[in-house]
Formats: structure tokens, C-alpha cells, sequence
């Protein structure tokens, strides 16, 4: 069963951009022994991608002329145009996350599905029911301010499946996203 999983990187405050948008503040971090790992056992699980226009703006920017995600269908949640990347499996949708969550798992071919970057998209995601897993890496670091990790009006229970620690002070802790019981009809 292909799963909405949402694996992001986070401060310590909850920040998963800093303030100027920019992800320098994780670069010391990218040589932790076991992170480079820990990313490609993730992405051996990964069908389909689901990214807001920022994430996929941002991406553009920092890989001129490349797609980091080869062939894996990525749909780009936006209002706005954005220029497609060449040769890149890119479908740009409006409207509700929810509503395409099954073209998405679809697409996946049996793989789960990344929702990458994004603290709205996540939200609305999680908001809706769609989101299965958050995979969350926090780095030592406080921000104080920036792109939060979720966009939520409300609370959502998790369920923690697993952690582990990092070497300097890294920690990715996973998490089952609870979801609400459906209470029974009474006739």
C-alpha cells in the first residue's frame, strides 16, 4: 500500500527554511556519518514526489539545468506559471492536495510517495488525512524563525515508530500519523 510520507529536516524551534528561505544552516550537517545513507534508503522506497512551488522554485534555482529526482513523477502544487524542467516527469496541478493524492499513489507503482519540502502542502495533507508518516531529522540548531515545519489550524496525534541518533546531535525520529476514528452510526 503506498503511503504519503513526509520526510524534511528541521530545526531544533521548527524551522525547516530559515528566514531568507535558505537551507545553509543544514549544510554543515550534510557529511554526518549515516545521513547520506539514511537518504538513500529512503529514496529506494520513493515512487512519486509531491512538492509545493516554493520547494520546486527553490530546486530550480539551486540545479540549473538538472532534475535531482530524475524520472520520478513529481507533481508541483502551484497557482502561479513555472517553467518546466526538460526531460523531467513534472505535472503541475491547482486546486486541493486532497484530490490528487490518488493520481499520486497511482503513479507511485507500488513505491510510497514523498511530500518533499513544504510545510503547507504537509499541512493540508495532514489535515485532510492524507498523510501517513513524517520522518523527521532534527539538527542542532536554533533559527528563530522561518518556514515552519507544518502550516496546521489544529492538532493531530502522532505515534512514534522509531528513532535514531545521529552522529553531532543529529536525530531522525518517525512517526506514524494517527488518524481519527470514525465513530459509529447509531441507527
Amino acid at each position: 500500500m503506498t503511503r504519503m510520507r513526509y520526510y524534511v529536516a528541521a530545526s531544533v524551534d521548527g524551522y525547516i527554511a530559515d528566514e531568507q528561505e535558505g537551507l545553509d544552516w543544514l549544510t554543515p550537517f550534510d557529511s554526518t556519518p549515516g545521513i547520506e545513507e539514511a537518504i538513500g534508503d529512503f529514496m529506494e522506497q520513493i515512487g512519486a514526489i509531491a512538492m509545493g512551488a516554493d520547494t520546486y522554485a527553490w530546486l530550480v534555482a539551486h540545479s540549473p539545468g538538472e532534475w535531482p529526482y530524475g524520472s520520478i513523477p513529481t507533481w508541483v502544487f502551484t497557482h502561479r506559471e513555472l517553467q518546466a524542467v526538460p526531460d523531467a516527469d513534472i505535472t503541475f496541478v491547482r486546486g486541493e492536495p486532497a484530490e490528487w493524492v490518488q493520481d499520486i499513489k497511482d503513479a507511485a507503482g507500488g513505491k510510497d510517495a514523498w511530500v518533499l519540502g513544504g510545510g503547507s502542502l504537509a499541512g493540508q495533507l495532514i489535515e485532510s488525512g492524507h498523510l501517513d508518516e513524517l520522518i523527521l531529522t532534527t539538527v542542532p540548531v536554533i533559527l528563530g524563525g522561518g518556514r515552519r515545519l507544518f502550516a496546521t489550524r489544529g492538532s493531530v496525534a502522532l505515534s512514534l515508530t522509531n528513532r535514531r541518533a545521529f552522529a553531532d546531535g543529529v536525530v531522525e525520529d518517525t512517526y506514524d500519523v494517527v488518524k481519527p476514528r470514525t465513530k459509529p452510526r447509531r441507527h
